[in-house]
């Protein structure tokens, strides 16, 4: 009997490895491919061509194909744990997306090794370990007070202790039966996810965890930490109602907005920096993950920024900027936030806005920037603006793709003569 060959040996562990490999060229034709990474790529592709990965995966990761092309060493490690979030439709639990972590290694001018693991579980413990986290470190801080209650699964209150009064106003009494979202309004202006988003997201995972600003009776309002638990019966696993804590911290509002100010705002303008953009992007990206709300991106750039500063001088290029910033800023709606990106160049994230209304703001900024008029010594200067615009549903729900598609949009209004916002009719001319 003969040893096995070393390509039989190879054959056993590509076919054993419980991880996906996928051996492609640059232009990403398969040439193999192991029965893990069949199992992960067949569904993705649809009835796009299995065999070329960036095709298979153009729906759910297009940024791929333009990460391997900005790779420019012939060999070594193009990606390392490249987040895929993944949405196979409704046969798949709502709201719990599958996650593949993608690692690409450059072999050689034209081969590419590509690995592909699950790792949707890790995804979420992540997560609920940063929530439970964020809970358990406030005993540290100290807690005001606290009141519990049990809601039913329309949201109407069941029970509520005495500490409820204390802490809101409301008589704990009279609120049994009502709604506690009629009753409670959170600031959903600063972020904060309505009561029923909550419900779901715990009827889910068990248990949701936020924190912002909560109205007391008399119109004042306190910071407030709200719990949400799932509650079942038996081996239903479907909740029958939920549990809610709600705790009143310390919040210590100077040091905490000096601090914010200085970690998260661009020093010119006073609009978010880049660095806190981006984190707000990916907590956006997680709650259209959860709830498949509309999530929409503007990115804008001044048109003829450098000659604005070579003839009028820097100090008035600043001044424009700034303008720039407070006029896009005073049109954001509940939850906006908009940054300077670099340069000249300006994003606005809009979280429940469809591309109609992301189309609609953008040409409300594009107007705002056309009417402002700056002293200048060499008379006023006025300064126009051209917008692209995309949709995180149209961009499978990747931020690369959201960013590259609302850039290439950018382009094209600059390309079709500036000071304008891009239209879906262009993309036929």
């Amino acid at each position: 009997m003969t040893d096995k060959s070393s390509e039989e040996q190879l054959l056993e562990f590509l076919y054993a490895c419980p991880v996906g490999l996928i051996e492609c060229d640059a232009a990403g034709d398969i040439g193999m491919m192991n029965p893990h990474a069949m199992q992960h790529l067949l569904p993705l592709a649809g009835p796009r061509d299995a065999g070329n990965l960036f095709a298979a995966m153009e729906r759910h990761a297009p940024e791929l194909r333009s990460i391997v092309a900005a790779h420019a060493p012939a060999t070594g490690r193009v990606c390392d744990g490249h987040r895929i979030f993944v949405d196979l439709g409704p046969g798949r639990k709502a709201g719990a997306p599958k996650v593949l972590a993608c690692t690409i290694v450059k072999l050689g001018v034209d081969r590419l090794m590509v690995t592909l693991t699950d790792i949707s579980q890790q995804v979420v413990q992540e997560e609920r370990l940063r929530q439970a986290d964020a809970w358990f470190a406030t005993l540290l801080d100290g807690i005001n007070d606290y009141a519990a209650l049990t809601i039913r699964t329309d949201g109407r209150i069941a029970s509520v202790d005495p500490c409820f009064t204390r802490q809101t106003g409301h008589d704990h009494a009279a609120v049994i039966g009502r709604d506690l979202a009629d009753i409670l309004t959170a600031d959903t202006a600063g972020g904060d996810l309505r009561l029923g988003e909550q419900l779901e997201i715990a009827a889910r995972d068990g248990w949701h965890l936020q924190e912002g600003w909560q109205s007391r009776a008399d119109g004042g309002r306190y910071w407030c930490q709200r719990l949400v638990v799932a509650r079942s019966e038996g081996d239903d696993p479907a909740p029958s109602g939920f549990s809610v804590v709600l705790r009143d911290v310390p919040r210590h509002e100077t040091a905490a907005a000096d601090l914010r100010r200085l970690l998260t705002c661009d020093h010119l303008t006073g609009a978010a920096n880049r660095r806190h953009f981006a984190q707000t992007m990916e907590r956006e990206q997680a709650n259209w993950q959860e709830l498949r709300q509309s999530l929409s991106l503007i990115v804008l750039d001044l048109d003829h920024f450098k000659a604005v500063n070579d003839v009028h001088g820097h100090p008035v290029g600043d001044v424009l900027l700034r303008q720039v910033a407070e006029t896009c800023t005073a049109l954001l709606p509940p939850r906006g936030i908009f940054a300077r990106l670099g340069g000249e160049e300006f994003g606005a994230l809009l979280p429940r806005h469809d591309h109609a209304q992301a189309i609609a703001l953008a040409e409300q900024m594009r107007q705002g920037i056309a009417a402002l008029e700056i002293a200048t010594p060499h008379g006023p200067l006025n300064a126009t603006a051209s917008l692209g615009w995309a949709t995180l549903d149209e961009a499978g729900g990747s931020i690369d793709a959201l960013i590259a598609l609302a850039d290439k949009r950018l382009y094209a209004a600059k390309h079709a003569g500036r000071n304008q916002v891009y239209q879906p009719e262009a993309r036929a001319a």
